[in-house]
């Protein structure tokens, strides 16, 4: 009796996980680690699917975060900014202090304290710090 209570449990909290995504179009999967600090600053077309992510993330718009079949997913630092349309793809490590541009691809590594830019993603800066200080 007791199986089939968690099993209904769970049933209602996906029901109302999945209505949550679809009225706010915001996709998070149950498997991520979210430190605090989440900030959905416009929301809309947003789908988080990582192994972890630090303190203080502010998401704009139309962004992705996901791994790739089979090869992994990104693992995600503290006060991090993405501007709308950026995606970030792969078994990827970003760093701490990272401004990722508007529309912006990235699929490489990312060290501390950068601003990516481009297709791919590009380190244009290391110099971040003191933009991310405002979406602390």
């Amino acid at each position: 009796m007791l199986l089939n209570n968690h099993r209904f449990l769970l049933a209602f909290v996906k029901l109302i996980h999945r209505h949550h995504e679809t009225k706010y179009g915001i996709q998070v999967s149950f498997s991520n680690d979210i430190g605090g600090g989440l900030c959905f600053s416009h929301f809309s077309c947003i789908v988080i699917g990582c192994k972890k992510i630090g303190k203080n993330l502010t998401i704009y718009q139309g962004c992705t975060i996901g791994g790739v079949h089979g090869k992994g997913a990104p693992t995600i630092g503290d006060n991090v900014v993405m501007y709308a349309g950026a995606k970030v793809v792969g078994k990827i490590k970003i760093g701490n202090n990272i401004v990722i541009g508007a529309n912006a691809v990235v699929v490489d590594d990312v060290p501390d304290n950068a601003v990516v830019v481009g297709v791919p993603g590009k380190v244009v800066s290391l110099n971040a710090s003191k933009i991310t200080k405002y979406f602390n």
